[in-house]
């Protein structure tokens, strides 16, 4: 049974218990809900979308068109552009939370913070909740959205209902599963906004409790881990499934299950941090809106890299200033200035490469690929969420999975010296390489390395040449290759 049947609806939370209603309540943002008046928020959006499309015919006919976005969760280079991009900065609307039909109706730049903010209230989260609360909606749908639902719910694609979606040809098209866009529907997920942009999305909802009990189980066997987080998905063992892996004998796997009450909850917004209470505790309890934001804070454990797992620095900086929207800033800054490298260079030190990945390959074949990112690159800790495939009937051309199958992502972000004479991407190269021969692929927010004919095969070029002639003839916006690999 999917975790969904098994939790109440907010009416029910309250006669169970009055305590953690109000702790979902409170927890929620329940007094400040970002959705309007329905027909408020509709004509709102019509007129964005006129606004938009007058924009859009002002662009010179044949030149490039891309977004202007303040900001990006994106870890690729991208070369300088020229000239003012187009302007979807305003399309941050909650437009309505059905309760009832278990929905919402979001535009494409809302993040999921706001969407979380929106739903919890009314007792519902969205079907899959990406770490990071400025991910946005359009984003991890077309791009890769995973979190520990994902065993049960897929990715974040798979909850949309429909789409408006903004073509490189400049139509605005409504694509569902079932209409005569549906070629754009299937194919939008990991197309990374080279087909066209998400204006708004429709996408399901499924009901929460007011907590989450955490289970922490330690594994020092690569196969016996995996094993346990098969059988953990196979038999619906809790609600949310991932893991934390700190070494080659030291694995965790953390089983969440909603649930009305919680004997005493922890705190991870300020001093305590997440990831390092997985070896501390067995059992931990948490406020649902806290759970689904547990790897913010720290982004995930990154915020070490920042001096901001120091004590006195989380003291004085205080919960607003940690979360990952503030260490993406300085990771930006000095993308931009350099000094961090320079001073490295000045003092002698080798040169790192950056290897920040996220990975799946099918279960089986998890414990070799783990074995070898221990041998091969030396980065402590490594992420572990299992993936299936929501529905087995459907097909994602741009991204495929055996529907059948349990994949395992791996999430890792650091960087790794360098050794003298060592091409730089070496490492990068070296996984992407073991990840094909595994059955694996890799999400492609980051860097990647592949050549032509291979990226191609993996994302399935023909259907993308397809797609791309239909929406984009004229090319005016990137190509996929060009975008994720040249870094156009």
């Amino acid at each position: 049974m999917r975790g969904e049947t098994r939790s109440p609806p907010l009416a029910a939370l309250a006669n169970q218990s009055d305590h953690g209603f109000m702790a979902l309540k409170n927890n929620g943002a329940g007094d400040r809900s970002p959705v309007g008046n329905r027909s408020t928020t509709a004509a709102g959006y019509a007129e964005r979308v006129a606004a938009l499309r007058t924009r859009l015919a002002a662009q010179p006919p044949g030149a490039p068109v891309r977004l202007a976005k303040r900001t990006s969760n994106l870890f690729r280079p991208r070369a300088g552009t020229t000239g003012p991009g187009l302007d979807v900065s305003g399309f941050t609307h909650v437009l309505d939370v059905d309760p009832v039909a278990r929905t919402a109706d979001v535009e494409g730049m809302v993040t999921y913070e706001q969407l979380v903010d929106a739903t919890l209230p009314h007792g519902l989260m969205p079907l899959v909740v990406p770490q990071l609360k400025t991910i946005t909606v359009g984003g991890a749908v077309t791009g890769l959205g995973i979190e520990s639902s994902s065993f049960r719910n897929g990715m974040p694609h798979e909850s949309v209902l429909e789409m408006d979606l903004l073509t490189g040809a400049g139509d605005i098209v409504l694509a569902r599963r079932d209409n005569e866009h549906s070629d754009l529907f299937f194919g939008f997920p990991n197309s990374y906004g080279t087909l066209g942009y998400a204006l708004r999305l429709r996408i399901e909802l499924e009901p929460v409790r007011p907590f989450v009990r955490l289970e922490h189980i330690r594994y020092s066997d690569t196969v016996e881990y995996f094993d346990a987080v098969n059988r953990a998905c196979r038999d619906r063992a809790a609600d949310f499934v991932d893991g934390t892996v700190f070494g080659p004998r030291e694995m965790y796997l953390t089983l969440g299950t909603f649930t009305g009450e919680a004997p005493e909850t922890s705190d991870y917004t300020w001093l305590d941090i997440y990831y390092k209470s997985i070896r501390e505790r067995t059992i931990d309890h948490l406020p649902v809106r806290d759970y689904l934001w547990r790897w913010d804070t720290d982004w995930f454990w990154c915020s070490r890299a920042l001096g901001a797992q120091n004590r006195l620095v989380r003291l004085l900086a205080g919960p607003k200033l940690l979360r990952s929207q503030t260490y993406w800033k300085v990771v930006t800054f000095e993308r931009h200035h350099q000094w961090l490298a320079g001073l490295n260079r000045a003092l002698g030190k080798p040169r790192r490469e950056a290897v920040i990945q996220d990975i799946e390959v099918p279960v089986g074949k998890a414990a070799d690929f783990l074995d070898f990112f221990h041998r091969e690159i030396p980065i402590s800790p490594v992420w572990m969420c299992p993936v299936r495939q929501r529905d087995s009937d459907r097909t994602w051309p741009l991204y495929q999975f055996d529907p059948g199958s349990l994949y395992i992502n791996f999430g890792f972000w650091a960087t790794v010296p360098l050794a003298p004479g060592q091409r730089e991407g070496s490492n990068n190269r070296l996984i992407e390489k073991t990840v094909t021969e595994l059955g694996g692929r890799k999400s492609l927010y980051s860097e990647s390395f592949y050549d032509p004919d291979t990226f191609w095969q993996l994302y399935n070029g023909k259907t993308y040449r397809a797609l791309k002639d239909r929406y984009d003839p004229g090319h005016r916006l990137l190509d996929l290759y060009d975008k994720c690999v040249k870094a156009r």
